[in-house]
């Protein structure tokens, strides 16, 4: 069983989300206005849909804490749907019948497979669950694991390096070649750039063009995806495991980012672009610094090797597809009298890279956080903070 555990529950306009995290030790401080800040940082970004301006995401915690602090039981969390209200009777958990069921699956969608699977005629059962409005409470949760690991200084932020052909060229990596204080601190700044910008970008040129991009895509009726990193700083030697294809932490970094509604690639470090060069290019080479420490000349790997973190930044790059409802729909078939019809409309995004950013600096936050439980086991945040100063101290 994973020393952290997350669970999520809850539809797109049901009453609410709910969100259990099960493994976080006592005596953790938690502050509830850092979540929603998170919260409204998933909110933000140029090409966000009418749902946004309907909903304005606070965490309610359950249970868990005392005091505001952790104490060592399951954390549950809740998060109200404003718009619920137009939905009560709809979305009703007991009672009711639905006017006007969906028939028609769109492109992109899990609407056609899962209704097949779960054996739904109306597609509402499906798109309900499937939507990425449930990444909000993930985002819940991965901000109390972060509070956690800012007691140890991991540091996570995120930028968008590409929307459609818009480029940011300053990606990441480009700061990790080498990593040094100054390198550090560029990161850094990075993140705040990003923070400040519409789009997420960190270059404001970049950040420009990708404005554009989504403009003229809403013009259309169309939707556009993109690329964004995510990285962690500080990260200790060690997290992760060589001995078994379920404890890479590599794997681990691709499952969850994987599991972000609309992610189609993942990669770590130099990514797909290494598998085009050669190993002389690649790979990080040892170096001695003034003080005979041990160093790297760059990161292409990524801060992973063997499936090991090696102490440089984590650096993960993760793929999104266009939004599957489109203004002018695809051509779809209606399920029960099997005729040709346009695909069904949603209420939905144009471009849902920033936000997606955002839930991928929690999904990194949980990764981390489970092994960084797994390496110093501990149930109290006494007792992690003695484990962790015995592995310094064994350095």
């Amino acid at each position: 069983m994973p020393r952290l555990r997350m669970l999520t529950a809850g539809e797109s306009h049901g009453k609410s989300l709910i969100g259990i995290l099960e493994g976080m030790p006592s005596g953790i401080p938690i502050d509830k206005q850092k979540i929603d800040l998170q919260l409204r940082r998933r909110q933000i970004g140029y090409g966000r849909g009418g749902r946004m301006q309907i909903e304005s995401d606070s965490v309610e915690i359950l249970s868990g804490l005392r005091f505001g602090t952790t104490l060592g039981s399951p954390i549950a969390v809740l998060i109200q749907n404003k718009d619920w209200a137009n939905w009560s009777e709809r979305m009703d958990p007991l009672s009711g019948t639905e006017p006007n069921p969906v028939h028609t699956p769109r492109p992109g969608h899990a609407d056609y497979s899962g209704g097949i699977k779960y054996r739904h005629s109306d597609l509402r059962n499906v798109l309900e669950r499937a939507s990425a409005r449930e990444t909000a409470v993930r985002v819940a949760l991965g901000s109390i694991v972060r509070h956690m690991l800012d007691l140890f200084d991991i540091q996570i932020g995120s930028h968008v390096i590409q929307i459609e052909h818009a480029q940011n060229e300053n990606t990441f990596l480009h700061f990790c070649n080498p990593i040094t204080s100054q390198t550090q601190n560029q990161l850094l700044e990075a993140f705040q750039r990003a923070d400040a910008s519409p789009i997420r970008c960190s270059d404001a040129g970049a950040g420009s063009k990708m404005l554009e991009c989504i403009q003229n895509v809403l013009e259309d009726g169309d939707s556009v995806g993109g690329l964004f990193e995510v990285a962690a700083l500080n990260v200790p030697v060690g997290l992760g495991s060589y001995v078994h294809w379920d404890r890479r932490l590599d794997a681990a970094l691709a499952s969850a980012f994987m599991s972000i509604p609309g992610i189609k690639s993942v990669e770590i470090g130099l990514g797909i672009e290494s598998s085009g060069m050669k190993g002389s290019e690649v790979h990080d080479a040892f170096v001695l610094g003034r003080e005979k420490e041990i160093l790297r000349s760059s990161n292409r790997a990524g801060g992973i090797e063997g499936g090991v973190t090696n102490g440089q930044p984590v650096l993960v790059r993760a793929g999104m597809k266009p939004i599957p409802t489109l203004r002018k729909p695809l051509p779809s078939v209606n399920l029960v009298d099997k005729t040709p019809v346009q695909a069904h409309q949603e209420r939905s995004d144009v471009c849902a890279v920033p936000a997606a950013s955002i839930v991928g600096e929690s999904m990194l936050a949980l990764v981390l956080g489970e092994a960084f439980l797994e390496r110093y086991g501990a149930d109290s945040l006494e007792q992690l903070r003695a484990n962790r100063g015995l592995d310094r101290e064994s350095h």
